[in-house]
């Protein structure tokens, strides 16, 4: 996958569906998770890498599992050196299992056109 490109996935996790769109940019990232089929704007974060650490913004604060939309965008960022912006739009709270496989999907994607997999 080269900048600009996308990576998308469905996936069925105890009867749940998601679909992740991870798009590359010259400087970041764009990462939509989304239940259902049709792609939706949940809730938004912004993480940039910093001297000390990552910082994050919430644009849209989650109603469920800010935790874990946290830990996605300052992974990200934080393995990219870049901008990180996510986005998460789920019916209800996720499990830990669900978080796991989306997690992995998502670092996987990313270490793999950063070419560090």
């Amino acid at each position: 996958m080269s900048i600009g490109e996308y990576f998308e996935r469905n996936i069925d996790v105890e009867q749940r569906l998601f679909s992740i769109r991870v798009i590359g940019m010259f400087n970041g990232y764009f990462i939509s998770i989304s239940e259902d089929k049709q792609h939706r704007i949940g809730s938004l974060n912004v993480s940039l890498p910093g001297s000390i650490g990552v910082n994050t913004a919430k644009v849209i604060p989650s109603k469920y599992d800010s935790v874990f939309l946290n830990m996605i965008s300052e992974r990200v960022a934080a393995l990219t050196n870049g901008i990180c912006i996510t986005s998460l739009y789920t019916k209800n709270s996720l499990n830990l299992k669900t978080m796991k496989i989306i997690m992995e999907i998502i670092i996987d994607a990313v270490s793999e056109q950063n070419g560090s997999t």
